[in-house]
């Protein structure tokens, strides 16, 4: 599930995925009964400049303390554990996603944790779902 584009779905996900897999397995995924929260999600990738270049890694990452909320999660793809330091280890670093009753509030609310996240070279896009917020606003 390390792919940007899932982790907003799964932010979305109330029913346990092993349960689904495991109905899946055993032939009775037509009774599974699947939650989804009905609010937005939109995620931000926080990669490591340079990307998709040279960039460097052992970044210490910073602010991840305060990112996470029932609104708000933070997906690690690639960092490492670093004695007691959490540090960048990929080109994509995170993916921060935010729920809302809109587009424009999952934004909000992402980047609302975005802006918590600190390390040396961070880079992230700030137009990420520029264009359904547009639509949304008519």
């Amino acid at each position: 599930m390390g792919d940007p584009e899932t982790q907003p779905i799964m932010m979305r996900l109330h029913t346990s995925l092993s349960d689904i897999c495991l109905s899946t397995l055993n032939g009775s995924l037509a009774e599974q009964s699947i939650d989804w929260d009905p609010r937005a999600a939109l995620g931000v990738v926080l990669a490591a400049g340079g990307y998709p270049g040279d960039y460097a890694k052992g970044m210490i990452i910073g602010g991840l303390d305060g990112a996470d909320s029932k609104e708000q999660k933070v997906f690690h793809a690639g960092t490492a554990l670093q004695g007691s330091d959490i540090v960048t280890d990929g080109g994509r670093v995170l993916c921060v996603v935010g729920l809302g009753n809109s587009v424009e509030a999952a934004a909000k609310t992402a980047y609302q944790a975005v802006d918590k996240i600190e390390w040396q070279d961070v880079y992230c896009r700030r137009d990420i779902g520029h264009r359904a917020i547009a639509r949304e606003q008519g």
